[in-house]
């Protein structure tokens, strides 16, 4: 397929592994630069061992979050290794790495050292709780940070442990502000001429999420508890049982509130007429709403209340979702073909452009799938030299 994404002609230098970093170079990559994943020879990317479920002997956890990618396998620790990494980072627009603090520091391959050589370059770095404070030098992972920043303390139902979210969203959120964090800074060497330092926090990116919670939580000075599915600031905006599944009703303004009454055959009561009364009064307000919504079918009320104007969705797993015609009609849903699966579905680009679009281009790599050609194409390494690095284990060919 050929590429005329907006990020076409950039060259991104993944060090990254595991969420963050590989979910932040996959968007780059669906949107045209080109990404070469670095892994290591014997073991790759963390989560090519994530599993089950396998498909074909590839992690599908891995499968997720690394299509578009060219898979170059070389130990870095080593010196060879290192002075490889370093040479490709010379031809690089953009480097992402996702290590402790310091880590890279070690083996001259953090931004100080190469700003020094490679002043255009854009270094983006993700950890935990970033490059400075007095926990910079702890490690991060996604559930720690969800409950560390305040997160799962408001997940879950009021009379249950706290929850984490179903999906990894510390991770995620830092890779999607790092992506952010980039694009920035390519704005800025656009008009300086000159590549910077990204620092992404973990940490930050999670609180970052918290937004009117934190909010709420400056102007009371009371930190908030889990509601379960209920919004503290919004009311009737909930789940509600029917006769035969779950149902998100998501009345979001007093207008709505009346359009509700009526399809639901709800007598107005003055105690419900705004939404600071219906939120006040929330406890006699739940069961007038369940009671109503119980009386019919999941699917009687999705239609009568969208005929009506009022928000409303159904609880579906994420099979449903995925096979929704309109995730057909965005395009959500992509098909590559891999070299030892076949066809393979993979998720969509979310981000629309209607004159330069990203696209799903290549399947996830194998490990060391492109090893010999990114070494001979970007550095001029001749087939004995490539061999001669695979037999001493700096480097691994698919």
């Amino acid at each position: 397929m050929t590429n005329h994404g907006p990020l076409n002609g950039l060259t991104v230098l993944d060090l990254s592994r595991v969420l963050s970093g590989p979910y932040c170079t996959m968007q780059l990559a669906d949107m045209g630069a080109r990404v070469i994943k670095i892994e290591h020879p014997a073991h790759g990317d963390d989560t090519r061992a994530w599993g089950p479920p396998w498909v074909n002997g590839e992690s599908s956890y891995f499968l997720g979050i690394n299509r578009n990618k060219e898979s170059v396998a070389i130990d870095f620790k080593t010196p060879d290794g290192r002075a490889l990494v370093g040479r490709l980072a010379a031809q690089a627009d953009i480097l992402v790495e996702n290590f402790r603090p310091g880590t890279l520091a070690k083996i001259g391959l953090d931004y100080a050292s190469l700003a020094a050589k490679y002043p255009r370059l854009i270094y983006a770095s993700i950890s935990g709780f970033g490059q400075t404070g007095p926990r910079h030098h702890e490690a991060g992972y996604d559930a720690m940070m969800q409950a560390e920043a305040g997160l799962m303390s408001i997940t879950g139902s009021p009379s249950a442990p706290p929850v984490r979210l179903g999906v990894a969203i510390s991770d995620i959120a830092s890779g999607m502000l790092t992506m952010q964090g980039i694009l920035l800074a390519l704005i800025a060497r656009g008009t300086t001429g000159r590549g910077q330092y990204v620092d992404i926090s973990m940490f930050d990116s999670t609180l970052a999420l918290l937004t009117y919670q934190a909010q709420r939580t400056f102007a009371t000075g009371i930190a908030p508890t889990r509601l379960g599915n209920r919004h503290a600031s919004i009311a009737p905006y909930d789940t509600f049982e029917a006769a035969d599944g779950t149902l998100v009703l998501a009345v979001g303004n007093d207008d709505q509130w009346h359009r509700f009454c009526r399809a639901a055959h709800i007598n107005e009561d003055a105690r419900f007429h705004t939404n600071d009364s219906r939120v006040r009064h929330y406890d006699l307000l739940q069961p007038i709403v369940a009671t109503a919504i119980a009386t019919d079918t999941v699917e009687h009320w999705l239609v009568r209340l969208r005929e009506a104007g009022v928000p409303a969705g159904a609880v579906r797993d994420v099979d449903a979702a995925l096979n929704d015609a309109q995730t057909a009609a965005r395009e959500m849903v992509a098909t590559v073909t891999h070299p030892t699966i076949g066809p393979l579905h993979v998720l969509g680009v979310p981000v629309k452009l209607s004159d330069t679009p990203g696209a799903v281009r290549t399947a996830p790599p194998l490990l060391g799938q492109h090893t010999a050609a990114v070494l001979v194409e970007q550095l001029g390494l001749s087939s004995g030299e490539i061999e001669a690095l695979a037999r001493a284990g700096v480097l691994k060919c698919a």
